[in-house]
């Protein structure tokens, strides 16, 4: 397998994933779910342990601050092959990292990681394990391959029931006042609100808005005691950031300050709006995480799209195209179209690709027939040998030449 499971933020993805790694575990093989954060492979570890129950399943955790001797414990498990499951981050693929028998690697958020990783992670197996790649928004690359046949596509198109879609708002820096105003409505209804930040600190870009200028604004517009404010961030310390984060995730705090750190593994039912400060700055796909921090509850929620007064005829439209619609792979189309696939033969993640002829996004049906072809090809000739391969092999070779490493295409 070798599958994209292509699902909007809480639509379910870690279930399919643990039900996957589950069928590994079945059949004697380990499995390994890796996340960019420790804040969301610390929330998958907790999601999967109350899921399993009083199963027969041995589940780890894997972080940078998992140290000492726990962390030896945990790994000579790994190699023994006492442990079923490993969930964890960058740490997995280490090289003192070894399991006994790996049969199933699940990426979440795999944007996130490199291609380099990713197939590091392959490589911590003797025969190519299977690949289960989740995502809320692919990225163009991984759209691109999904259509030239290289993942096969899963997709959740639904929400549990309950949810109401995210309206998106897009408003300009001489508006907000006015957002003061909304924010304080709902925070005095009882709900809560996120405001992210580009930068931490002020930076040489005198527009770009930054944490620490912010936090300050916000103090000043919902003061103490009536409000309560919290603040994250990359650049504090872990245990720290754990503090701030559970004051608001226990609804102590009624607005979070933060950088992108929040950007995927935080769930607070409770929170409706997410403001984002210079939103001209952010990918799509960044704008459409963040934009799935709030809508997780039953009530109606808001992202609002904070941009500088005079931004370019592009950024608006970028803007105003995320406001259009929920829908992640309908976004994932627009960024394809605006920064390319990347190099669907190496590693390189978005940009340019040198097709003569054909748009990946305007010729899906063409890229879906040959497709069909070319697995009929296979099934016909599984060993390469007969006339119309070497008559492949050959035009290749003629376009490509013979430096492809074809290890690292994931």
């Amino acid at each position: 397998m070798n599958r994209l499971l292509q699902g909007d933020v809480g639509s379910g993805k870690t279930m399919v994933a643990l039900m996957s790694m589950l069928l590994a575990a079945d059949n004697g093989y380990q499995a390994c779910l890796m996340a960019p954060t420790e804040l969301l492979s610390r929330q998958h570890y907790d999601t999967i342990q109350v899921m399993l129950g009083d199963l027969p399943i041995r589940c780890g955790l894997l972080t940078g601050q998992v140290k000492g001797k726990v962390r030896k414990e945990l790994l000579q498990e790994l190699f023994d092959g006492r442990l079923h499951l490993l969930v964890g981050t960058h740490a997995l693929i280490q090289e003192h990292v070894h399991f006994a028998k790996l049969g199933l690697a699940v990426i979440d958020e795999q944007h996130r990681f490199g291609v380099e990783q990713r197939a590091k992670l392959w490589a911590k197996a003797g025969l190519a394990p299977h690949i289960l790649v989740m995502t809320a928004t692919p990225i163009p690359r991984t759209l691109a391959m999904t259509r030239y046949g290289d993942l096969e596509v899963s997709i959740m198109n639904q929400l549990p029931a309950g949810r109401k879609p995210v309206q998106t708002l897009v408003t300009a820096e001489s508006k907000r006042l006015k957002m003061f105003r909304f924010l304080e409505q709902q925070m005095q209804a009882g709900r809560q609100v996120y405001v992210v930040y580009p930068a931490i600190k002020e930076t040489e870009q005198a527009e770009l808005k930054f944490l620490y200028d912010g936090y300050e604004a916000m103090l000043r517009a919902f003061p103490p005691p009536r409000f309560h404010l919290a603040v994250v961030h990359g650049q504090m310390k872990s245990a720290d950031r754990d503090i701030e984060m559970q004051r608001f995730v226990k609804g102590v705090a009624n607005l979070l300050v933060a950088t992108t750190v929040i950007e995927v593994g935080v769930n607070v039912p409770n929170a409706s709006v997410m403001v984002i400060e210079n939103a001209e700055r952010f990918g799509l796909a960044q704008l459409h995480q963040l934009r799935g921090r709030v809508g997780r509850g039953s009530e109606q929620s808001y992202c609002i799209l904070m941009h500088r007064d005079k931004p370019s005829e592009e950024a608006i439209q970028r803007l105003q195209a995320l406001a259009s619609t929920n829908d992640g792979f309908e976004i994932a189309e627009m960024d394809l179209k605006m920064r390319g696939p990347g190099d669907l033969a190496g590693t390189q993640q978005s940009g340019s690709m040198e097709l003569k002829f054909a748009d990946l996004v305007e010729d899906s049906y063409l890229m879906h027939q040959a497709r069909l072809h070319a697995e009929q090809i296979l099934a016909a000739d599984p060993h390469g040998t007969g006339e119309l391969s070497g008559k492949l092999v050959n035009a290749y070779a003629r376009f490509y030449g013979q430096g492809k490493n074809w290890s690292k295409i994931s």
